[in-house]
């Protein structure tokens, strides 16, 4: 799950830099990604934002596949498509 909003300046490049790459999309065909938009910080965004315990965007989240966060998996700011990359497959070799 990414947390990312259209005012968040690391959500804007993780999307135009790290996102796009080859290599990164390959990775996610292997996952089930999810975007949550909290742009409006509404009641909705600020719920689950508290849920997951997220101070702000952008947060990068991971679960099992029994739903469970995998929470020293979990990744908050920017991060180039190489080091996001080696994230993707250690969380990959986790499950």
């Amino acid at each position: 799950m990414c947390i990312r909003d259209s005012w968040c300046v690391e959500c804007i490049r993780m999307e135009r830099n790290t996102f796009v790459e080859p290599q990164i999309q390959a990775l996610f065909e292997k996952m089930q990604p999810l975007q949550a938009d909290v742009t409006q910080n509404d009641k909705t965004d600020q719920a689950l934002m508290s849920r997951y315990d997220i101070i702000g965007p952008p947060a990068i989240l991971f679960f099992d596949r029994n739903g469970q966060e995998l929470r020293s998996r979990r990744l908050v700011g920017f991060y180039n498509a190489d080091d996001f990359a080696k994230h993707l497959e250690a969380v990959l070799g986790a499950n």
